[in-house]
């Protein structure tokens, strides 16, 4: 372990899920044989904290978005990273977390040398049962992380209540894991500014749930509110030219 330093929290509570109407039996029958665009209704958030795993690609930074937007408000928040992660993706910054409702106060960051150094802080951080979430990223596919690993931080998490974020970086594949949910998510055009069409509203991402034991896999288009400390996930238009159309729309309201 090469530091540890505090240096932000996060504080953000998802009320609910903006979710549309469950399709039709037709329609879900239609959908069947459209894999790339399944259109079927959200996942709830989870009942109970668990491990959940979040694969994206080297410099696309969304999945860390879209892991704040399902993070506890109000709470302290264990955040480590292998040397790899924090070179190529960038530390933690209290001003730009403060955007996701956070407190530069209660984020506690830690920095490891090796991804099995990243697992057993995720470990020992898990029996501090003041802390709300941990979070961890691991570049590529390294060894320790395995299926014992993963189903050490699953059951860890169930018993002592604390939701667990595992960020994998350029991992070419997703190796066996005990993860709850399977994620991957690529960030995409924000949303348009409420004031100014030429700067860069809330976050959106392209989100695949590729695995999951308590939902149905599928893939969505993700947005974060703000204002209501929202996550949002809604079936993606299989039509490009709809979906620009439905995008400068919402610039235009």
């Amino acid at each position: 372990m090469n530091a540890r330093y505090r240096t932000s929290v996060l504080s953000l509570v998802p009320e609910r899920l903006q979710t549309s109407d469950p399709p039709s039996a037709a329609e879900d029958q239609r959908d069947s044989d459209l894999s790339d665009a399944p259109d079927i209704q959200p996942p709830p958030l989870p009942g109970k904290p668990q491990l959940v795993e979040l694969f994206a690609d080297s410099r696309d930074g969304g999945a860390v978005g879209f892991a704040l937007a399902q993070i506890p408000r109000a709470q302290s928040i264990l955040w480590v990273q292998d040397r790899m992660c924090a070179q190529e993706m960038g530390q933690p910054h209290g001003r730009a977390l403060a955007r996701f409702g956070g407190d530069p106060d209660r984020l506690i960051l830690a920095c490891a040398r090796h991804a099995g150094d990243v697992l057993w802080t995720m470990e020992e951080g898990l029996a501090c049962p003041t802390l709300g979430a941990v979070i961890g990223e691991i570049w590529g596919e390294p060894k320790a992380l395995d299926f014992t690993a993963t189903k050490r931080l699953a059951l860890r998490a169930e018993r002592t209540g604390i939701a667990v974020f595992l960020i994998r970086f350029g991992a070419a594949t997703a190796s066996a894991s005990v993860a709850r949910r399977r994620w991957r998510v690529t960030s995409t055009a924000s949303a348009p500014h409420p004031h100014d069409p030429r700067a860069p509203g809330e976050p959106r991402w392209r989100t695949e749930l590729f695995r999951a034991r308590d939902a149905r896999p599928g893939t969505w288009e993700g947005g974060y509110d703000h204002a209501a400390h929202r996550l949002h996930l809604a079936a993606p238009l299989r039509d490009p030219a709809l979906a620009a159309t439905a995008l400068r729309r919402e610039g235009d309201g």
